[in-house]
């Protein structure tokens, strides 16, 4: 027999004993004042050797009794929720989830406590690694069940949500409460975020909340990552690395640092980002991406009604945290990225952003990031039609043209960012758009494409008492002089050298020294599509952007400073060191307007997985 050729010392007990009486009666001798089989049979949930045959056992004699799982045995439900389901055979898993349903039903007190029991496994299991006498507390990224343990947890929710109408109304907190800080792995972040995404696709209710709390979080990233930090680590690493002599030998000091997943994660996808934090937002930019990407398109095909609902909650999202957000560099290009689906969407963003610019009743801080948006997608959408640009510019230019009206008579028509600020942002918003995009509207008809420049009559904008040349960007305000100066539209350099000329107010060092500008970027210039510098979800950008380039001298005499000589992996970008970034701070602002989407134009992108995403 077998039992006869068993090691009796050396292997463990077979888990056929099982102590005390059934479920039922613990529960009677508990109301009784008996609490001794009531702590065993705790005990015997909580043993970490415990077997499938038992646990299904345990929960099939707690399905009868659910009735009297009330508040008081608040305690033993807890142990039972904790018992390791995920993992085990499909009969395990069958029989927990139908406990489940079980207890939400008819003990509705518990859906809480089943709710953070599901959404406490959204992250890979934390592990000790034992380095030294140090405990390092880590992710356990080498799970090869972890794809199929996140099914089984968005299956319990689906049971949950199916037998409890009112569940998203307590999800969306625990969601919340349990997001992991943002310090914590790209691996971490990367499972929870994707996880809450899914969620959105079978309790659509939650997505604007769900949106909501991911941006949130990974604005609070972007901030943290200003693009001056990101291009000095990116460029100290790259001479780190060529400086050695010996690559390999740098690229092997990074697997010992990073670990074995940052190895494959650079053959497979690229290298990683030297800093830290935009390494973990690079990873959560890939994981949204692939979520838009797989909401608006099925089998290939866009789906019109779910794209518009998704524009929609983007558009409520972007209004009440991107928008306020100064200086943020990656995160808008989730609504970037969504326009460049169908001409109709960018139109409608467009559109979207043109009513708050012209609204006063909107704040003045607003209105001038309203510009900035709409110069900058203007500018670098490469997806755009230039007929789209320029139904844009027929609708700023007239707006600058009656704003002047209506100041040229009165006593404020002098320079005053303070009174104007939302007129100088518009200004350099046109400025922006006719450096990038000169070239699209004179092409093809050289005749035609000038008549319409000079029909936007910038002379008398450039000339007025207002005075926009001097509150704009330097770069912006050389480069726009060069380009109308080539076309014979306005000469901008006797107003140029006449703003130079004026006594700039000046504040000197208490250290002492030469005096120094008070401000050279009076309107807190923010370009929010500047270049992408994500390495891994830049390549999803990249094709739709469009990138800066150098006019030669023959096509522009500038007296702009030279530019820098870059390599071709480097975006070019003439405002390089002229936009200086604040310090990002995420404000709140009243709701959003709704924009209708028209003039069907598909654009291709390109092809990302997010439901299939291994993990």
């Amino acid at each position: 027999m077998e039992v006869e050729n068993r090691d009796f010392i050396n292997t463990p007990p077979m888990k056929t004993v099982r102590f005390g009486g059934s479920v039922v009666n613990t529960l009677a001798k508990f109301e009784r004042g008996d609490t001794s089989d009531y702590e065993l049979l705790k005990h015997q949930l909580t043993d970490p050797d415990i077997k499938d045959g038992q646990i299904i056992n345990w929960l099939q004699e707690f399905r009868n009794c659910v009735t009297q799982l009330t508040k008081v045995h608040e305690q033993l439900v807890y142990v039972v929720l904790k018992l390791p389901w995920l993992g085990r055979s499909p009969a395990v898993v069958e029989e927990y989830l139908a406990f489940l349903s079980n207890l939400v039903s008819a003990q509705t007190v518990y859906l809480r406590t089943c709710l953070k029991m599901v959404v406490s496994n959204f992250i890979p299991a934390r592990v000790l690694i034992r380095e030294g006498d140090v405990d390092i507390s880590d992710s356990d990224d080498d799970d090869e069940n972890l794809p199929r343990n996140f099914d089984l947890c968005h299956q319990a929710l689906q049971v949950i949500a199916k037998y409890v109408p009112f569940t998203s109304r307590f999800l969306m907190p625990i969601l919340i409460d349990s997001f992991p800080f943002v310090q914590k792995s790209s691996r971490t972040l990367e499972c929870y975020v994707h996880n809450l995404l899914r969620i959105t696709i079978y309790i659509p209710s939650l997505r604007r909340d769900v949106l909501e709390l991911v941006i949130g979080r990974m604005l609070k990233l972007d901030v943290s990552a200003p693009r001056s930090d990101i291009e000095e680590m990116e460029e100290n690493s790259a001479q780190q690395c060529e400086g050695d002599g010996a690559q390999d030998d740098c690229l092997f000091d990074m697997d010992e640092d990073e670990g074995p997943q940052t190895k494959s994660s650079m053959t497979a996808e690229g290298a990683v980002m030297a800093h830290p934090v935009a390494e973990r937002l690079d990873t959560l930019m890939g994981v949204l991406f692939a979520y838009i990407k797989d909401i608006c398109y099925v089998n290939g095909c866009l789906e019109l009604e779910r794209t518009k609902e998704l524009y929609r909650d983007l558009v409520g999202v972007f209004d009440k945290l991107v928008l306020p957000t100064h200086a943020s560099c990656h995160v808008q290009y989730a609504l970037f990225y969504l326009c460049s689906f169908r001409l109709g969407l960018a139109e409608a963003f467009l559109e979207h952003l043109w009513k708050i610019l012209q609204s006063p009743a909107q704040p003045a801080v607003l209105r001038q990031a309203v510009a900035g948006y709409i110069g900058s997608f203007l500018a670098r959408a490469k997806f755009l039609p230039i007929a789209t640009v320029k139904a844009c510019l027929d609708l700023l230019v007239p707006w600058l043209h009656l704003y002047i009206d209506s100041q040229d008579s009165g006593s404020k028509a002098f320079c005053d960012v303070a009174l104007h600020g939302p007129f100088y942002a518009a200004c350099q918003a046109v400025f922006y758009t006719l450096i990038f995009r000169h070239r699209d509207i004179v092409e093809g008809n050289m005749r035609q494409g000038l008549a319409y420049l000079q029909g936007l009559n910038l002379e008398r904008i450039v000339m007025s008492q207002l005075n926009p040349l001097k509150v704009c960007l330097p770069a912006v305000t050389n480069m726009f002089a060069a380009i109308t100066r080539k076309y014979q539209l306005v000469f901008c350099y006797t107003i140029i050298e006449r703003n130079n000329r004026l006594l700039l107010p000046t504040v000197r060092s208490s250290q002492g020294g030469d005096a120094t500008p008070t401000n050279t970027n009076p309107l807190d210039s923010f370009f929010p599509f500047d270049p992408y510098l994500l390495k891994r979800s830049g390549k999803v950008i990249e094709p739709l952007y469009q990138v800066w380039e150098e006019p030669s001298d023959s096509e522009v005499a500038s007296p702009k400073k030279p530019v820098r000589q870059r390599s071709a992996e480097e975006e070019d970008d003439f405002l390089q060191g002229e936009n200086p970034q604040g310090d990002g701070s995420v404000a709140m602002t009243p709701g959003s307007y709704d924009s209708h989407l028209r003039s069907p134009s598909s654009v291709g992108s390109p092809p990302i997985a997010f439901l299939q995403r291994p993990f």
